[in-house]
């Protein structure tokens, strides 16, 4: 086909009346002729007809519809009768350029228009889609080539997502050829645009292969083109940040070697690549750094937090473990530095519930365990003092879903109780903003605390640490109301399970003192046996009455002072707690000498054994439930043991076996 010129035709958005494009839609006959490249057929009934106003209910021109079917005598025929339609972009504001770069190829009539209108090529779409844009996710090489050879730059434009033709050619990563004629142009990243505006940020190459974990496409964008390398991204800094941060090993390697200055550079966060790396469970990326950077103590972002800050803060303990574990003179300026806020690395784990790295920190010789923040706490009395502001946050939640319950208000409850806690509020806004929002649970809170009572408690005197303070009167008398149903409740099941008991004993009785009965029982035992039988019997007697008589006074108590005195309600619940404690007491002693009326004769020391250490520990257990200091106490050991035994050793035991493998290679 003869070349075809074209003048170059200012792009006219509104170079056709809209209004009157209802009634100028293309026929069918006239659709098929464009599809089939009939020029004949097509010239003969154009003619009676506007062309320039012909459109399909998409918006498509005709010259629109011949490019997307390759008809290239109709397309050459209408850009040279009506050169307007070049212009004409549809519904979704694409060109004949984005059309022949989605469905077409780069025939001759395309590469005229192409070159007689540069202006098309940089012409955006709904989606912020250049030509270009499309070409690559089309795959079509052969159009891409072409828009490419005719303005480079476009390469580096962003579509509304932020992507530009050359990250859609990293992303696809295909072996396609595109992103080879794309990384072979002549221009280099522009600066700013032809009409001055500098170019909108959006998202790096860099990082679209970061992010494929593909050192392959990493080292042809260094060989070709360099500079993107330094590229940026608002949120995820700049390459070497990126890698890090997802714990891309190859990509830190080869990145620290080809942007070595990369490793120098702060984030938004004011963080640096190898902060970054500490926050995941990325050991070899942070050695990897300590390798080429061996003095950790010069990186502080803009908190002044050391890496070892960040690792304790992000409860990394592999990390942790792995910077404790280097030589003195490195480790020793971390380990009890101080942050802007006054804050070690021992502080972060303790407020942000990272139990394993705080057991590290702990019992680790070299960190102090009483260094103050700037709010004169250590790391105990900030830790207790966010588990307690973290439970009062929880019981708040949770008086809220209460009243949102009982007042039936238009929020359904559920909505209510699927909502975590809000750690962040707890915590000072200048420790979680909003940029960094850590999750922080309760059950690590609580380990965390406990191994901190263990190891970093500060001293107090016994006087202080089991001083007790009444609950205040007014409080006292809002919990009676509920303290009295439970109390009953308690009194009279404690009542009826040893009433039956009580009337089970005369037969028991009758039964032990017939002479068959004796005779089978001193046929079996011993004389000595039978007395023992005989005192265990009264002691039961004894036990289960004295319960079921407490019981029922203590029943009385809080009945009788709801109706003829109220004014006495405190003290008769206070008094009946005592008198219902004492009944659980001896019922729990009837229920031992029951069993070792059982075991009479019989050779089950050990479970004898057993029965009588139950018998002396128990009773020494029930009073720490009324104490709350003693109570705190045993749950913070619990904890810890709870922690040693599912948690550390799960963590500890794979780490100490690695350990031992890599010795043996050595």
């Amino acid at each position: 086909m003869s070349s075809v010129g074209y003048e170059a035709i200012n792009i006219d958005e509104n170079s056709i009346p809209r209004d009157d494009m209802a009634n100028t839609k293309i026929d069918s006959k006239l659709y098929e002729y464009v599809k089939q490249d009939n020029i004949e057929e097509f010239n003969s009934r154009v003619q009676q007809r506007l062309a320039e106003k012909l459109q399909t209910p998409a918006g498509n021109s005709l010259l629109h519809v011949a490019v997307s079917y390759g008809s290239d005598n109709i397309t050459s025929y209408l850009a040279e009768t009506f050169p307007s339609l070049i212009t004409i972009q549809n519904s979704q504001k694409d060109t004949i350029l984005h059309l022949a770069a989605r469905e077409g190829k780069a025939s001759h009539t395309i590469k005229s228009l192409a070159e007689s209108n540069p202006s098309l090529m940089r012409k955006t779409n709904t989606k912020g889609n250049t030509p270009l844009h499309d070409a690559v996710i089309a795959d079509n090489k052969e159009v891409a080539e072409l828009l490419v050879s005719r303005d480079p730059e476009v390469a580096y434009y962003n579509n509304k997502n932020g992507k530009s033709p050359l990250y859609l050619a990293v992303e696809k990563g295909k072996n396609n050829g595109i992103l080879d004629v794309l990384l072979n142009l002549g221009a280099s990243f522009p600066i700013k645009r032809e009409d001055g505006d500098a170019l909108p940020e959006g998202k790096s190459p860099v990082h679209a292969a970061i992010k494929q974990r593909n050192r392959d496409i990493l080292e042809k964008i260094e060989r070709e083109k360099p500079e993107l390398l330094r590229l940026t991204e608002e949120e995820l800094g700049n390459s070497l940040h990126y890698a890090s941060s997802i714990g891309f090993l190859e990509g830190v390697r080869f990145l620290v070697t080809k942007f070595h200055d990369g490793a120098y550079e702060t984030n938004l966060e004011g963080n640096y690549p190898i902060h970054l790396a500490c926050k995941r469970h990325s050991v070899d990326v942070v050695k990897e750094f300590l390798d080429i950077f061996p003095y950790p103590k010069e990186f502080l972002n803009k908190k002044w937090q050391n890496i070892l800050h960040v690792a304790a803060k992000y409860g990394n303990a592999s990390v942790v473990r792995y910077i404790l574990k280097q030589d003195q003179k490195l480790v020793a300026p971390l380990l009890n530095a101080i942050d802007e806020d006054g804050n070690t690395p021992l502080h972060l784990a303790a407020v942000y519930g990272r139990c394993t790295a705080t057991f590290l920190l702990v019992r680790d010789n070299r960190v102090e365990h009483f260094i103050v923040n700037n709010r004169n706490w250590t790391p105990y009395e900030w830790a207790e003092d966010f588990s307690n502001r973290f439970e009062e946050e929880y019981i708040e939640t949770r008086a809220k879903e209460r009243k949102q319950f009982d007042s039936k208000n238009s929020t359904p409850a559920h909505e209510i109780k699927g909502k975590e806690v809000d750690s962040n509020k707890i915590l000072d806004t200048k420790e979680a903003s909003p940029n960094d929002e850590i999750p922080v649970f309760y059950l690590p809170v609580v380990m965390t605390l406990s191994i901190l009572f263990v190891n970093a408690r500060p001293k107090k005197s016994r006087k202080e640490l089991f001083l007790w303070t009444g609950l205040p009167v007014s409080h006292a008398k809002e919990e009676t109301k509920s303290m009295i149903g439970n109390l009953l409740v308690v009194a009279v099941l404690v009542a009826g399970v040893t009433f039956a008991g009580v009337i089970q004993l005369p037969q028991l009785r009758d039964n032990n003192n017939s002479s068959d009965r004796r005779h089978e029982f001193n046929s079996t035992y011993t004389a000595s046996h039978y007395s023992t039988y005989e005192n265990l019997l009264y002691g039961y007697l004894f036990l289960d009455v004295g319960a079921l008589s407490s019981s029922l006074v203590a029943a009385l108590l809080l009945l009788l002072p709801s109706f003829h005195s109220p004014r006495f309600q405190i003290s008769a619940a206070a008094f009946s707690g005592i008198m219902v404690c004492m009944a659980i007491y001896m019922m729990f002693g009837a229920f031992l000498f029951s069993v070792r009326i059982a075991l009479i004769g019989s050779h089950g020391w050990l479970l004898t054994i057993i029965i009588t250490g139950v018998a002396v520990v128990f009773p020494s257990i029930i009073p720490l439930v009324g104490n709350e200091v003693l109570l705190q106490v045993l749950l913070h050991y619990i904890y810890y043991i709870f922690f040693f035994l599912f948690i550390y050793s799960r963590w500890w035991l794979p780490n100490k076996l690695s350990d031992l493998k890599k010795k043996r290679n050595f």
